[in-house]
């Protein structure tokens, strides 16, 4: 049979990884990785603090995908437009389109990988097409560019040459079979997460590596990156988290790019500095929910320390009040913070508003520096599951005990 010309010209597009070369790092951050996602996919959050991740990491990750192809707009413009506030002259109009195409695509897989659940569609061509579609929807084109068409002429990205145009067909056909296939990337039955990284990673530099569209192949690619994700369970808020490392440490980005191809093991060090970098951000997500994790057993433990008594209520309510800010307040403010608590104290005497936040104070609910006072929410660190050194010489006796009997 005639080789075709891509064989030729870009001999490391072979449809295959060899996890057998991969070094014991790239293991333990898929590892790491998935048991961070289900960490994360596990924990209930109030919805108000559950849609304010969902939507931090959806506009950092729409900027993005967007910055790395030389869009100028912010991380603030981006939230405003998600959330329909961001008017721009019409000079700057196509910035704003290339965002909202993003968000639109981002949506629409969204939608579709909850919507079958129970049955993951095969990735098609056509797939691939529609999100290009998305990708360059309403924006100004060169004449030669069809959005959703394969390219007819040969493309240079920095300095990067795309596989030859006859060959793109062929080779998308290919990326979607393989990518199907349960058996490429199967790291058994409890391992999905860990193995949708793989073929997220993998399909994002395939596609970057054909370069079958004129224009927006990497935020296609990036696409890939989000669908896959999600489909192996990931959870929303994470699935963005490629694409702004990819932005964050753009140089290193280009340059693993290029090794991937270039260079024996270049797609292994591509995977280990895709997941180190994505690893990292789940850590600060779970630092956020952490943080509301806290916010609320600090709240229900408020709840859970004082009686039903009038003063009690007032107390409760004045502390509550101090852990809604985010700033140390001055006593003189305290009864401003809130109407409620300003009637709880209607017809009282600062020397009752003194008393109370004296009373609070040695109680170890609240902490005064310098004539300002906030609520003591390191309290609750207390009770977190850790071996503290008190405990120690018990857990001492107590073995040392076992081994007499």
């Amino acid at each position: 049979m005639e080789k075709r010309e891509y064989e030729r010209t870009h001999p490391w597009i072979t449809f295959s990884l060899d996890l057998s070369k991969a070094g014991y790092k790239i293991w333990m951050l898929l590892g790491e990785a998935q048991s961070k996602c289900r960490h994360i996919s596990g924990v209930p959050l109030r919805p108000g603090d559950a849609e304010k991740l969902h939507k931090v990491y959806l506009t950092r990750g729409v900027r993005a995908t967007t910055a790395i192809e030389g869009n100028t707009l912010t991380e603030d413009d981006v939230r405003r437009i998600i959330d329909d506030d961001l008017q721009l002259p019409p000079s700057r109009a196509y910035l704003k389109q290339e965002v909202e195409n993003i968000i639109s695509a981002c949506n629409a897989i969204a939608h579709g990988v909850s919507s079958s659940v129970s049955l993951r569609p095969e990735l098609t061509v056509e797939d691939i097409f529609g999100y290009n579609r998305m990708v360059l929807d309403q924006l100004p084109l060169k004449e030669d560019i069809h959005p959703g068409e394969i390219r007819t002429f040969p493309v240079v990205a920095g300095g990067y040459r795309g596989a030859p145009a006859q060959d793109c067909r062929h080779l998308l056909e290919k990326l979607c079979s393989w990518l199907n296939d349960p058996d490429d990337f199967h790291l058994g039955e409890r391992n999905n997460i860990a193995a949708g990284l793989l073929k997220a990673v993998l399909a994002h530099l395939y596609l970057v590596w054909i370069h079958p569209f004129g224009d927006g192949n990497g935020r296609t690619a990036r696409l890939l990156e989000f669908r896959f994700l999600l489909e192996a369970g990931a959870p929303s808020p994470a699935a963005h988290l490629f694409s702004n490392h990819y932005n964050d440490t753009r140089e290193e980005y280009y340059r693993h790019l290029e090794l991937s191809w270039r260079k024996t093991g270049g797609v292994l060090s591509f995977l280990e500095y895709a997941l180190e970098g994505f690893v990292d951000q789940l850590e600060d997500q779970i630092v956020q929910i952490r943080h509301s994790q806290i916010e609320v057993s600090w709240e229900n433990y408020v709840h859970s320390q004082f009686a039903d008594t009038a003063p009690e209520k007032r107390k409760k309510k004045m502390l509550l009040a101090l852990s809604a800010e985010k700033e140390p307040v001055p006593k003189n403010r305290v009864l401003l913070l809130d109407t409620e608590l300003s009637a709880l104290y209607e017809g009282k005497t600062a020397k009752t508003v003194a008393r109370d936040l004296s009373d609070l104070e040695k109680r170890g609910f609240i902490v005064e520096e310098k004539n300002l006072v906030r609520p003591a929410k390191e309290r609750i660190l207390a009770f977190l599951p850790v071996l503290k050194p008190d405990i120690v010489p018990e857990l001492l006796e107590r073995k040392r005990k076992g081994k007499k009997q």
